[in-house]
């Protein structure tokens, strides 16, 4: 077999010291994720002066804010396809290079309808993002290492989208609301051409990895996972495994419920707990904070308990349970506290519970995957998406009808019903039957 290593070369390849070129994948793979929440978050900052330029009303810059979202999730699994089609390399390059273009052409939109349309084809062309750098990383990180990858990935998004307007607002005060989207758009375009250059499906091709590494990881996935070889996906057999639609259900409700945090959360403390507009920024910055440390903290604890044990499947659901039982039992403490401050420390909690979840969820689909993670992943985020999409219109609904407690209460129920879920959830069992090569 190609990935076979002569037995005399044995002793050699022990007494070599692995390099680190799996590492690098791994922080360009973060760099990725910040620069899709940087190109996603520069719209929100600039609108004022796009909305005064253009005249648009608040409803028309909805849609115009809506449009992508539509876009990112009609476009989740077609994405992922394309990566396990082509391969991550060309796949994630290709979708960046999309991407940026649409951020630059923005700043040409002549009216609503062109401004849509360009808002519409940049979340077609994120849509890859995630699904891809999933795929790409599953060549490459040994499943102790696969928590923390995930999870320092998802901070650098959560981190990106943190930090995005501070620097989009003193860009503006220089360049005016056109220059943030066209030096983003750059910083796409040199990302995507340092990942081709650099990037290579399978550790079997890059230059920079030596035997001692291309081994350690061959020994560690296994020759399929590393071979760089095209498969065609599996689509009768994944969609027709119950666990993929496990998995689907836990990350909606996940994605539901930090969804409001990053919408509705804002109004809720103005509302609620009576902060004006400055000290409403600020305290609603605190839990997405927080859920960048529950983001780093929940793969690392995983992947430990993963070196220490060997069993994969207890050290997702473990973490995940204990980070969904912590929401669930946070936020209605939260809702129930007569301090403001308190009450945000408790939402705070509640975020770092949910972050705790997501870089699992994402290195599950690793686990579960195995060559089609991309897919597999590109099935889960959408339903991931439509939960987002959900929240924020049936959260509406529910303070006409309800008020402001009820709509948190459907968060802590949702990370109950999402922990419950773990429990099924078998991360040591591929969704597929592989082809023995």
């Amino acid at each position: 077999m190609s990935g076979a290593i002569p037995i005399e070369a044995a002793p050699a390849t022990a007494a070599m010291r692995p390099t680190r070129v799996r590492h690098v994948v791994l922080w360009l793979t973060v760099l990725a994720y910040m620069i899709t929440y940087m190109d996603r978050v520069v719209i929100s900052t600039t609108a004022p002066l796009i909305q005064k330029e253009f005249g648009f009303s608040v409803i028309t810059m909805g849609w115009i804010f809506s449009v992508f979202q539509i876009g990112y999730a009609l476009f989740q699994i077609p994405g992922g396809w394309l990566g396990d089609k082509i391969g991550p390399r060309r796949a994630l390059t290709g979708v960046v290079v999309w991407w940026s273009a649409f951020t630059a052409l923005t700043t040409g939109a002549w009216s609503a309808g062109s401004m849509m349309v360009c808002r519409f084809l940049f979340g077609c062309g994120e849509a890859g993002a995630f699904p891809n750098a999933t795929r790409s990383l599953s060549r490459w990180m040994l499943p102790s290492e696969r928590g923390f990858a995930q999870g320092v990935t998802h901070a650098g998004a959560r981190l990106g989208g943190a930090l995005t307007p501070v620097l989009v607002v003193w860009l503006m005060i220089h360049l005016g609301w056109r220059g943030p989207f066209l030096i983003f758009s750059g910083v796409g375009l040199i990302w995507a051409a340092f990942w081709f250059f650099y990037y290579r499906d399978s550790p079997r091709e890059h230059a920079g990895a030596n035997e001692a590494e291309r081994t350690m990881i061959a020994e560690a996935l296994g020759a399929q996972a590393t071979s760089g070889a095209r498969h065609s996906v599996p689509w009768r057999q994944l969609l027709a495994n119950p666990q993929l639609w496990l998995i689907s259900a836990m990350y909606f409700c996940y994605a539901y419920s930090i969804n409001i945090f990053l919408t509705w959360f804002p109004k809720y403390l103005n509302e609620v707990r009576s902060f004006d507009i400055v000290q409403m920024g600020f305290f609603a910055s605190l839990p997405l904070m927080a859920g960048v440390i529950g983001d780093v903290a929940g793969g690392w604890i995983s992947d430990r308990l993963i070196a220490q044990t060997g069993r994969v499947t207890m050290a997702r659901r473990v973490v995940a349970i204990a980070g969904f039982a912590l929401a669930a039992v946070a936020i209605p403490v939260a809702v129930w506290s007569a301090s403001p401050l308190a009450s945000v420390g408790w939402f705070a909690l509640a975020v770092f519970g949910l972050e705790l979840t997501v870089g699992i969820s994402w290195a599950l689909t690793l686990d579960v995957g195995g060559v089609f993670a991309g897919s597999v992943s590109a099935v889960m985020n959408t339903f991931g998406n439509i939960g987002g999409a959900l929240a924020a219109v049936i959260t509406g609904y529910i303070l006409k009808w309800s008020g402001w407690d009820a709509a948190m209460y459907v968060l802590a129920i949702l990370s109950a019903l999402a922990g419950l879920m773990y429990l099924r959830i078998d991360a040591s069992r591929l969704l597929y039957r592989p082809v023995e090569e």
